[in-house]
Protein backbone atom coordinates (compact mmCIF):
# COMPACT_ATOMS: atom_id res chain seq x y z
CA UNK A 1 0.00 0.00 0.00
CA UNK A 2 0.90 3.60 -0.95
CA UNK A 3 0.30 5.33 2.11
CA UNK A 4 -0.58 9.21 1.41
CA UNK A 5 -0.52 11.25 4.38
CA UNK A 6 -2.43 14.34 5.26
CA UNK A 7 -0.41 17.58 4.66
CA UNK A 8 -0.87 18.55 8.56
CA UNK A 9 1.14 15.29 9.56
CA UNK A 10 3.50 14.32 6.76
CA UNK A 11 6.64 16.44 6.88
CA UNK A 12 6.07 15.75 11.03
CA UNK A 13 9.20 14.30 12.49
CA UNK A 14 9.14 12.08 15.71
CA UNK A 15 10.03 14.32 19.24
CA UNK A 16 13.49 13.81 19.14
CA UNK A 17 12.66 13.88 23.01
CA UNK A 18 10.62 10.77 22.57
CA UNK A 19 13.10 8.76 20.80
CA UNK A 20 16.46 9.30 22.68
CA UNK A 21 14.12 8.59 25.62
CA UNK A 22 13.36 4.50 23.76
CA UNK A 23 17.14 5.08 23.31
CA UNK A 24 18.32 5.34 26.72
CA UNK A 25 16.20 2.52 28.27
CA UNK A 26 18.83 0.37 29.23
CA UNK A 27 19.88 -0.20 32.77
CA UNK A 28 23.30 1.54 32.36
CA UNK A 29 22.31 5.05 30.61
CA UNK A 30 21.83 8.20 32.69
CA UNK A 31 18.99 9.81 31.74
CA UNK A 32 19.50 13.44 31.73
CA UNK A 33 17.96 13.60 28.67
CA UNK A 34 14.78 12.82 30.34
CA UNK A 35 12.10 14.97 31.30
CA UNK A 36 10.05 12.88 34.03
CA UNK A 37 9.37 14.15 37.55
CA UNK A 38 11.18 12.28 40.13
CA UNK A 39 9.93 8.90 41.36
CA UNK A 40 9.86 9.51 44.81
CA UNK A 41 7.80 12.24 44.47
CA UNK A 42 4.89 10.04 43.65
CA UNK A 43 2.56 9.53 46.52
CA UNK A 44 2.02 5.65 46.04
CA UNK A 45 0.44 4.57 48.99
CA UNK A 46 -2.00 7.70 48.80
CA UNK A 47 -2.97 7.25 45.39
CA UNK A 48 -3.71 3.62 46.15
CA UNK A 49 -5.70 3.98 48.87
CA UNK A 50 -7.74 7.00 47.64
CA UNK A 51 -8.50 4.84 44.03
CA UNK A 52 -9.65 1.95 46.72
CA UNK A 53 -12.19 4.41 48.70
CA UNK A 54 -13.52 5.81 45.00
CA UNK A 55 -14.02 1.72 43.41
CA UNK A 56 -15.46 1.26 46.63
CA UNK A 57 -17.65 4.12 47.65
CA UNK A 58 -18.46 5.29 44.73
CA UNK A 59 -17.21 3.36 41.16
CA UNK A 60 -20.63 4.16 39.09
CA UNK A 61 -19.05 8.20 39.04
CA UNK A 62 -15.60 6.82 38.24
CA UNK A 63 -16.28 4.58 35.73
CA UNK A 64 -19.19 6.03 33.72
CA UNK A 65 -18.70 8.71 31.06
CA UNK A 66 -18.93 12.15 32.46
CA UNK A 67 -19.45 15.84 31.38
CA UNK A 68 -16.89 16.94 28.47
CA UNK A 69 -15.62 20.14 30.89
CA UNK A 70 -14.61 18.00 33.69
CA UNK A 71 -15.93 16.49 37.06
CA UNK A 72 -17.37 19.48 38.61
CA UNK A 73 -15.98 19.56 42.56
CA UNK A 74 -12.74 19.18 40.56
CA UNK A 75 -13.12 22.20 38.45
CA UNK A 76 -14.61 24.31 41.41
CA UNK A 77 -11.71 23.21 43.81
CA UNK A 78 -9.29 24.65 41.17
CA UNK A 79 -10.97 28.19 40.34
CA UNK A 80 -11.29 28.37 44.06
CA UNK A 81 -7.56 27.53 44.77
CA UNK A 82 -6.51 29.77 41.79
CA UNK A 83 -8.19 32.65 42.98
CA UNK A 84 -7.10 32.48 46.28
CA UNK A 85 -3.35 31.37 46.11
CA UNK A 86 -2.46 33.01 42.73
CA UNK A 87 -5.26 35.53 41.92
CA UNK A 88 -6.11 34.34 38.93
CA UNK A 89 -9.22 34.00 37.42
CA UNK A 90 -12.24 36.97 36.59
CA UNK A 91 -15.93 37.37 36.46
CA UNK A 92 -15.34 36.12 32.33
CA UNK A 93 -12.86 33.62 33.20
CA UNK A 94 -14.27 29.92 32.93
CA UNK A 95 -11.97 26.64 33.87
CA UNK A 96 -12.29 22.87 32.46
CA UNK A 97 -10.25 19.92 32.54
CA UNK A 98 -8.10 18.27 30.00
CA UNK A 99 -6.13 15.58 29.44
CA UNK A 100 -2.77 16.63 30.38
CA UNK A 101 -1.33 20.35 29.40
CA UNK A 102 -0.66 19.21 26.39
CA UNK A 103 -4.09 18.41 24.85
CA UNK A 104 -5.08 22.48 26.42
CA UNK A 105 -2.28 23.73 24.11
CA UNK A 106 -3.03 21.87 21.45
CA UNK A 107 -7.06 22.84 21.85
CA UNK A 108 -6.04 26.48 22.16
CA UNK A 109 -3.91 26.34 18.57
CA UNK A 110 -7.36 24.68 17.52
CA UNK A 111 -9.71 26.98 18.12
CA UNK A 112 -8.19 30.28 17.57
CA UNK A 113 -5.51 29.57 14.49
CA UNK A 114 -6.31 28.78 11.18
CA UNK A 115 -3.68 27.20 8.61
CA UNK A 116 -1.05 29.80 8.11
CA UNK A 117 -1.79 31.88 10.75
CA UNK A 118 1.55 33.03 12.78
CA UNK A 119 2.39 31.94 16.48
CA UNK A 120 5.23 33.70 18.04
CA UNK A 121 7.00 31.65 20.29
CA UNK A 122 10.11 31.76 22.61
CA UNK A 123 13.28 30.13 21.17
CA UNK A 124 13.99 27.60 22.10
CA UNK A 125 10.23 26.24 23.21
CA UNK A 126 9.20 23.47 24.14
CA UNK A 127 9.23 20.48 21.39
CA UNK A 128 5.52 19.24 22.16
CA UNK A 129 3.81 22.49 21.57
CA UNK A 130 6.03 23.33 18.36
CA UNK A 131 5.06 20.11 17.08
CA UNK A 132 1.54 20.50 17.74
CA UNK A 133 1.44 23.84 16.17
CA UNK A 134 3.45 22.32 12.99
CA UNK A 135 0.79 19.86 12.90
CA UNK A 136 -2.05 22.65 13.01
CA UNK A 137 -0.47 24.42 9.96
CA UNK A 138 0.45 27.55 11.56
CA UNK A 139 3.55 29.43 11.28
CA UNK A 140 6.28 29.20 14.23
CA UNK A 141 7.98 33.31 14.41
CA UNK A 142 10.78 31.95 16.71
CA UNK A 143 11.86 34.84 19.29
CA UNK A 144 15.09 34.55 20.92
CA UNK A 145 15.17 34.33 25.09
CA UNK A 146 17.28 36.30 27.40
CA UNK A 147 18.45 35.57 30.57
CA UNK A 148 15.09 37.48 32.07
CA UNK A 149 12.89 35.93 29.43
CA UNK A 150 11.51 36.69 25.82
CA UNK A 151 13.57 39.31 23.98
CA UNK A 152 10.66 41.97 24.78
CA UNK A 153 12.02 44.73 21.57
CA UNK A 154 11.88 41.55 18.84
CA UNK A 155 9.15 40.25 20.34
CA UNK A 156 7.35 44.18 19.55
CA UNK A 157 9.05 43.68 16.24
CA UNK A 158 7.31 40.25 15.27
CA UNK A 159 3.61 41.74 16.33
CA UNK A 160 4.50 44.42 13.92
CA UNK A 161 5.45 42.95 11.01
CA UNK A 162 4.01 39.26 10.92
CA UNK A 163 0.79 38.50 10.02
CA UNK A 164 -1.93 37.21 11.35
CA UNK A 165 -0.34 36.76 14.42
CA UNK A 166 -3.10 34.33 16.74
CA UNK A 167 -0.84 33.72 19.85
CA UNK A 168 1.84 34.65 21.86
CA UNK A 169 2.78 30.91 23.45
CA UNK A 170 5.05 31.15 26.83
CA UNK A 171 6.36 29.29 29.43
CA UNK A 172 7.21 32.03 31.93
CA UNK A 173 8.14 29.92 35.08
CA UNK A 174 11.31 27.65 34.70
CA UNK A 175 10.97 27.17 31.26
CA UNK A 176 11.56 24.12 29.16
CA UNK A 177 14.07 23.71 27.86
CA UNK A 178 16.23 26.68 29.69
CA UNK A 179 14.89 26.73 33.00
CA UNK A 180 14.47 30.60 32.61
CA UNK A 181 11.87 32.59 34.64
CA UNK A 182 10.63 35.44 32.95
CA UNK A 183 10.70 38.78 35.34
CA UNK A 184 7.81 40.27 36.75
CA UNK A 185 8.94 43.36 34.40
CA UNK A 186 8.43 41.50 30.75
CA UNK A 187 5.42 39.33 31.99
CA UNK A 188 3.66 43.15 32.20
CA UNK A 189 5.54 44.40 29.05
CA UNK A 190 4.50 41.75 27.14
CA UNK A 191 0.80 41.33 28.58
CA UNK A 192 0.93 44.83 27.38
CA UNK A 193 2.08 43.87 23.92
CA UNK A 194 -0.72 41.55 23.78
CA UNK A 195 -3.39 44.11 24.35
CA UNK A 196 -1.99 46.85 22.04
CA UNK A 197 -1.58 44.46 19.24
CA UNK A 198 -4.73 42.48 19.89
CA UNK A 199 -3.25 38.88 20.31
CA UNK A 200 -3.90 36.25 22.67
CA UNK A 201 -1.43 34.70 25.17
CA UNK A 202 -0.89 31.33 25.70
CA UNK A 203 0.66 30.85 29.10
CA UNK A 204 1.65 27.85 29.70
CA UNK A 205 2.56 26.66 33.12
CA UNK A 206 3.47 23.09 34.62
CA UNK A 207 6.30 24.17 36.35
CA UNK A 208 4.90 27.30 38.54
CA UNK A 209 4.45 25.08 41.76
CA UNK A 210 8.17 23.91 41.69
CA UNK A 211 9.86 27.03 43.15
CA UNK A 212 12.88 26.02 45.09
CA UNK A 213 14.24 29.30 45.33
CA UNK A 214 13.62 32.92 45.30
CA UNK A 215 9.72 34.18 45.55
CA UNK A 216 6.57 33.64 43.22
CA UNK A 217 6.21 35.73 40.16
CA UNK A 218 2.71 36.50 39.34
CA UNK A 219 1.00 34.81 36.80
CA UNK A 220 0.82 37.03 33.41
CA UNK A 221 -3.09 35.59 33.63
CA UNK A 222 -3.38 37.42 37.09
CA UNK A 223 -2.85 40.46 34.99
CA UNK A 224 -5.56 39.47 32.49
CA UNK A 225 -8.59 41.82 33.14
CA UNK A 226 -9.18 42.08 29.22
CA UNK A 227 -9.53 38.11 28.62
CA UNK A 228 -6.37 37.91 26.20
CA UNK A 229 -5.21 35.06 28.43
CA UNK A 230 -5.26 31.21 28.00
CA UNK A 231 -3.59 29.97 31.22
CA UNK A 232 -2.94 26.08 30.88
CA UNK A 233 -1.74 23.78 34.00
CA UNK A 234 -1.46 20.65 34.95
CA UNK A 235 -0.93 17.53 37.73
CA UNK A 236 1.45 15.88 35.85
CA UNK A 237 4.61 17.35 38.24
CA UNK A 238 2.47 17.63 41.47
CA UNK A 239 0.75 14.23 41.79
CA UNK A 240 1.97 12.13 38.49
CA UNK A 241 2.01 12.52 34.57
CA UNK A 242 0.25 9.10 33.95
CA UNK A 243 -2.88 9.96 35.23
CA UNK A 244 -3.26 13.29 32.64
CA UNK A 245 -4.40 15.69 33.74
CA UNK A 246 -4.16 19.38 33.77
CA UNK A 247 -6.77 22.41 33.14
CA UNK A 248 -7.83 25.64 31.47
CA UNK A 249 -8.62 28.76 32.51
CA UNK A 250 -9.53 30.91 29.40
CA UNK A 251 -12.45 33.59 28.94
CA UNK A 252 -15.51 31.74 29.17
CA UNK A 253 -16.07 31.89 25.08
CA UNK A 254 -12.93 30.75 23.98
CA UNK A 255 -13.32 28.15 26.72
CA UNK A 256 -16.79 27.18 25.22
CA UNK A 257 -15.11 26.52 21.70
CA UNK A 258 -11.91 24.68 23.32
CA UNK A 259 -14.72 22.24 24.98
CA UNK A 260 -16.75 21.79 21.65
CA UNK A 261 -12.85 20.64 19.85
CA UNK A 262 -12.56 18.73 23.40
CA UNK A 263 -15.77 16.42 22.23
CA UNK A 264 -13.95 15.79 19.12
CA UNK A 265 -11.29 14.25 20.64
CA UNK A 266 -11.47 12.05 23.71
CA UNK A 267 -15.28 13.10 24.60
CA UNK A 268 -13.46 13.95 28.21
CA UNK A 269 -10.92 13.25 30.59
CA UNK A 270 -10.77 10.04 32.29
CA UNK A 271 -12.76 9.97 35.48
CA UNK A 272 -10.98 7.98 38.09
CA UNK A 273 -7.83 10.34 37.62
CA UNK A 274 -10.33 13.38 37.92
CA UNK A 275 -11.65 12.21 40.97
CA UNK A 276 -8.40 11.07 42.61
CA UNK A 277 -6.92 14.73 42.16
CA UNK A 278 -9.95 16.28 43.53
CA UNK A 279 -9.59 13.98 46.80
CA UNK A 280 -5.86 14.59 46.38
CA UNK A 281 -6.50 18.20 46.67
CA UNK A 282 -8.76 18.22 49.32
CA UNK A 283 -8.22 15.52 51.45
CA UNK A 284 -4.80 14.97 51.67
CA UNK A 285 -1.95 17.78 52.79
CA UNK A 286 -1.53 19.39 49.05
CA UNK A 287 0.70 22.41 50.06
CA UNK A 288 2.96 19.82 52.07
CA UNK A 289 3.37 17.21 49.63
CA UNK A 290 4.16 20.26 47.04
CA UNK A 291 6.47 21.59 49.46
CA UNK A 292 8.36 17.85 50.05
CA UNK A 293 9.18 17.67 46.17
CA UNK A 294 10.28 21.41 46.30
CA UNK A 295 12.64 19.86 48.82
CA UNK A 296 13.88 17.28 46.39
CA UNK A 297 14.53 19.48 43.67
CA UNK A 298 16.43 21.94 45.39
CA UNK A 299 18.85 19.03 46.72
CA UNK A 300 19.10 17.22 43.34
CA UNK A 301 19.90 20.58 41.42
CA UNK A 302 22.05 21.85 43.70
CA UNK A 303 24.13 18.75 43.49
CA UNK A 304 23.69 18.80 39.45
CA UNK A 305 25.29 22.48 39.38
CA UNK A 306 27.81 21.78 42.36
CA UNK A 307 29.09 19.22 40.44
CA UNK A 308 29.10 21.10 36.96
CA UNK A 309 30.79 24.15 38.70
CA UNK A 310 33.25 21.99 40.04
CA UNK A 311 34.32 19.75 36.81
CA UNK A 312 32.97 22.22 33.91
CA UNK A 313 33.06 25.28 35.45
CA UNK A 314 35.82 26.63 33.44
CA UNK A 315 34.23 25.27 29.78
CA UNK A 316 30.90 25.68 29.55
CA UNK A 317 28.36 27.65 30.57
CA UNK A 318 24.58 27.10 32.06
CA UNK A 319 21.35 27.83 33.68
CA UNK A 320 20.68 28.04 37.46
CA UNK A 321 17.22 28.01 37.55
CA UNK A 322 15.21 28.62 40.66
CA UNK A 323 12.65 25.82 39.90
CA UNK A 324 11.41 23.42 37.31
CA UNK A 325 13.36 20.32 36.25
CA UNK A 326 15.93 21.88 33.64
CA UNK A 327 19.48 23.57 33.17
CA UNK A 328 20.26 24.81 29.91
CA UNK A 329 23.84 24.01 29.50
CA UNK A 330 26.13 25.65 26.49
CA UNK A 331 29.41 24.34 24.84
CA UNK A 332 32.43 26.87 23.65
CA UNK A 333 32.00 27.26 19.63
CA UNK A 334 34.86 25.15 19.23
CA UNK A 335 33.15 22.16 20.26
CA UNK A 336 30.45 20.69 17.78
CA UNK A 337 27.41 20.43 19.78
CA UNK A 338 25.86 17.48 18.80
CA UNK A 339 28.90 15.28 18.42
CA UNK A 340 29.12 16.23 22.11
CA UNK A 341 25.73 14.70 22.31
CA UNK A 342 26.92 11.88 20.26
CA UNK A 343 30.07 10.99 22.24
CA UNK A 344 28.31 11.73 25.89
CA UNK A 345 25.51 9.05 24.63
CA UNK A 346 28.17 6.42 23.56
CA UNK A 347 29.67 6.80 27.07
CA UNK A 348 26.07 6.72 28.57
CA UNK A 349 24.77 9.66 29.43
CA UNK A 350 21.82 11.03 26.98
CA UNK A 351 21.48 14.80 26.82
CA UNK A 352 19.10 16.46 24.59
CA UNK A 353 20.73 18.68 21.76
CA UNK A 354 19.13 22.10 21.81
CA UNK A 355 18.22 22.20 17.93
CA UNK A 356 15.29 19.40 19.33
CA UNK A 357 13.85 22.55 21.01
CA UNK A 358 14.28 25.50 18.06
CA UNK A 359 11.25 27.25 16.25
CA UNK A 360 13.58 26.94 13.26
CA UNK A 361 15.28 23.83 13.25
CA UNK A 362 18.19 24.56 10.97
CA UNK A 363 19.06 27.75 13.36
CA UNK A 364 22.85 27.27 14.36
CA UNK A 365 22.60 25.72 18.36
CA UNK A 366 25.68 25.32 20.66
CA UNK A 367 23.44 24.05 23.47
CA UNK A 368 22.11 21.04 24.79
CA UNK A 369 19.39 20.18 27.74
CA UNK A 370 19.95 18.30 30.79
CA UNK A 371 17.33 17.19 33.40
CA UNK A 372 17.88 17.00 37.01
CA UNK A 373 14.89 15.89 38.34
CA UNK A 374 14.92 11.74 37.06
CA UNK A 375 18.35 10.60 37.87
CA UNK A 376 19.40 9.37 41.23
CA UNK A 377 22.00 11.41 42.91
CA UNK A 378 24.44 8.73 42.08
CA UNK A 379 23.79 9.09 38.59
CA UNK A 380 24.41 13.11 38.52
CA UNK A 381 27.70 12.60 40.06
CA UNK A 382 28.53 10.15 37.54
CA UNK A 383 26.98 11.43 34.75
CA UNK A 384 28.65 15.23 35.31
CA UNK A 385 32.08 13.71 35.80
CA UNK A 386 31.41 11.63 32.28
CA UNK A 387 30.13 14.83 30.61
CA UNK A 388 33.61 16.15 31.76
CA UNK A 389 35.35 13.81 30.21
CA UNK A 390 33.70 14.01 27.09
Amino acid sequence: MDYLFSNRIASLQPSIIREILKASSGQNVIPFSAGNPAAETFPVEVISSFTQEILTQNPVAALQYGVTEGYGPLRETLKEQLQERFDMGQPQDELFIVSGAQQGIELACKVLCNEGDAIICESPSFIGSLNSFRASGARLVGVPMESDGIHIELLEQALKTEKNVKLIYLIPSFQNPTGITTSLEKRKAIYTLAKKYGVMILEDNPYGELRFKGTDVPTIKSMDDEGLVIYVGSFSKVLSPGLRVGFVLAPSEVMQKMVVAKQGEDVHTAMLPQILAHKFMTEYDYQGHIESIREIYRRKCSLMTEHLEKLMGDSITYTNPDGGLFLWCSLPESVPMLEYCKKAAAKGVAVVPGTAFLVQENEPCNSFRINFSTPSDEQIVKGIEILSTV
